[in-house]
């Protein structure tokens, strides 16, 4: 029986919490229990066995703002409904030789989360009033700047890492991989509750005067339940985590205005080049009094007799220097209690690259690429600064991981922040470039650098806050082992709001298959991470970032197939744990 809308003007909320998560999913067919010892629990659903599908609305739909918050649910914008499981679909686009082979052994399982845009929604320094006042389906940045889930970016981060710890307890991970974008703005106290949230310490989710801390649900301080501590994880830097609103050089004017109590004056033009360093618009902030999380205190200069103020705080200061500098970024990773020390980060460098080995006993290597700008300029704008970015010493670096990775024998997947030449999206299969016209290395040239190298399987990117799966094939049909992959992972502040399971899987013909799933964060009903879904559902059709008529979840699920050289082949077939004996055993209900 096809299940009601959720959350829609007719039907109450209802959206599971985890302990009940499994049996009541009456739309998924493969619905099972995982016994783990003596007892048994319901297996958390990823997208493989239950979707989030918005429910569609028609054409003469009432166009609201995206302020009209109430607007919302009345008309039906935030109404979704659980759907049926979507499948992982194999591909063998980059493996002409493969024939089918089962999955044999089990080499590596971890997660991805990306570009959760921790929000400072109080400080002076960010710019709701851009998205709060603007039309509807505004698109472009207006989202950006502002969105009813900017309320509650910790608490949507607990939830999804409540979510990776019930996977981890169904079949353990080997590490977990955020790819960039924590922070909203560069801001000091943004990167800390990122920080704090992963390590499980209590939030405290607002700044300033703390208005509404002891009585509005989104400002109340919550104990996070921190990742697991038998789950590393490792951590890539986005454009949004160095400068502010990740699209302009964070200078002396907007450094200053973090820190300081009157509202950030600048043009009114957001697309504009350095539109921070003009005047003629307050930028607003939300009014954490107010249950809906009003916009005030924004608008046109005219309007005001006196500069709008509010209490100031030393910890939104920027964590990076007006020469965009991540060394203040990544000393914070230090400031951890959960494993490994610096996530991945390194002390004496001042690059925020590195490697990793996930198992020492394993011949697969993690190439943590940073290719965001680093490179200010007085005319740079939104896509100078937003844009992927390679100079020579990256470059340079790059391709020594990756030959060094070559001649000792091993599996390699680069993580970066920014995709490279990724597909428009699921469904569009044209070419998007990502990087700025102005970086030194083009992404044509970054492609073919990385064909040299037939152990490459994987390139894995956040940045788009699309879940997309682009095929890079070898250019020399001779060697299609020169082909890799490039997985995106969208973004946990807006819908589809998931994240991503990996599985590397060694086949019978000794190919390699990526199985990789999205999965929602399991949210309590009425809860601040249950209302954020809703706002998550509202805000893509209210900003025209999907269809009114759009009814799919936008995840993607995949098996990727991999063909590898013939000496790679014979290395790895003496890796993995035989699929059948490995990890905890899942009875069908």
């Amino acid at each position: 029986m096809k299940e009601p809308p959720i959350n829609s003007p007719s039907v109450r909320l209802f959206v599971l919490p985890l302990v009940a998560l499994a049996a009541a999913a009456t739309t998924a067919s493969a619905q099972s229990v995982v016994r783990v010892g003596s007892r048994t629990a319901p297996a958390v659903l990823t997208t493989a066995q239950r979707q989030i599908l918005p429910v569609g609305l028609p054409a003469d739909t009432p166009p609201i703002r995206p302020s009209d918050l109430p607007g919302y649910a009345k008309y039906g914008y935030t109404a979704w409904q659980f759907g049926p499981g979507l499948p992982n679909v194999k591909r063998a686009d980059l493996a002409p030789a493969y024939r089918g082979a089962p999955n044999a052994a089990r080499l590596l399982s971890f997660f991805s989360i990306s570009d959760i845009h921790i929000t400072d929604k109080e400080s002076p320094a960010e710019a709701p009033y851009f998205g709060w006042s603007a039309p509807f389906h505004a698109q472009g940045l207006y989202s950006s700047s502002y969105s009813p889930i900017m309320l509650s970016t910790t608490q949507v981060l607990d939830a999804a890492i409540r979510t990776v710890n019930a996977l981890n307890r169904q079949t353990p991970l080997d590490f977990g991989i955020s790819l960039g974008d924590v922070a909203n703005s560069s801001q000091y106290n943004e990167l800390r509750w990122y920080i704090d949230v992963m390590d499980g310490k209590r939030i405290e989710p607002s700044s300033g005067a703390h208005a509404g801390a002891g009585s509005i649900d989104y400002q109340k301080p919550f104990q996070a339940a921190g990742l697991d501590r038998s789950i590393p994880w490792y951590q890539v830097i986005g454009n949004h985590d160095q400068f502010w609103m990740g699209i302009g050089n964070p200078n002396a004017k907007l450094q200053s205005a973090m820190v300081g109590s009157e509202v950030l004056n600048i043009g009114p033009n957001m697309l504009a080049a350095n539109n921070a360093d003009a005047t003629g618009l307050y930028v607003g902030v939300v009014d954490g009094a107010t249950p809906l999380g009003d916009v005030i205190k924004g608008g046109p200069t005219a309007s005001f007799d006196t500069p709008p103020t509010v209490a100031p705080d030393a910890n939104r200061h920027s964590v990076t220097t007006d020469d965009s500098s991540p060394a203040g970024y990544m000393r914070e990773f230090f400031n951890s209690t959960s494993s490994p020390a610096g996530h991945g980060f390194s002390k004496t460098s001042a690059s925020a690259c590195y490697t990793f080995m996930p198992k020492s006993n394993l011949p697969i290597k993690v190439i943590v690429l940073d290719d965001t700008c680093k490179s200010t300029s007085p005319t740079g704008g939104p896509l100078y600064y937003g844009g992927g970015w390679i100079d020579q010493a990256r470059y340079n670096w790059l391709t020594s991981e990756l030959q060094k990775g070559q001649d000792a024998g091993q599996l390699m997947i680069v993580a970066c922040h920014i995709p490279i030449a990724p597909q428009g999206d699921l469904n569009d299969l044209t070419v998007r470039p990502q990087f700025a016209m102005q970086s030194p290395y083009s992404e044509a040239t970054m492609l073919t650098t990385l064909h040299r190298y037939p152990n490459l399987i994987m390139v894995m990117a956040g940045h788009r806050h699309i879940n997309a799966i682009t095929p890079q094939p070898s250019p020399d049909a001779a060697h299609p082992e020169n082909g890799f992959w490039e997985v995106e992972t969208s973004s946990l502040r807006e819908f589809p709001r998931q994240f991503r399971t990996f599985d590397i899987r060694r086949n019978a013909d000794n190919s390699i298959s990526i199985v990789t799933t999205d999965v929602d964060p399991v949210v309590e009903a009425g809860s601040v991470a249950g209302k954020s879904l809703d706002y998550a559902v509202g805000a893509a059709r209210v900003f025209g970032l999907i269809a009114l008529s759009d009814t799919t979840s936008h995840a993607y699920n995949a098996e990727l197939v991999k063909q590898l050289t013939p000496q790679m082949k014979a290395k790895i077939a003496r890796y993995g744990t035989p699929i059948a004996r490995q990890g905890v055993r899942v009875v069908p209900q």
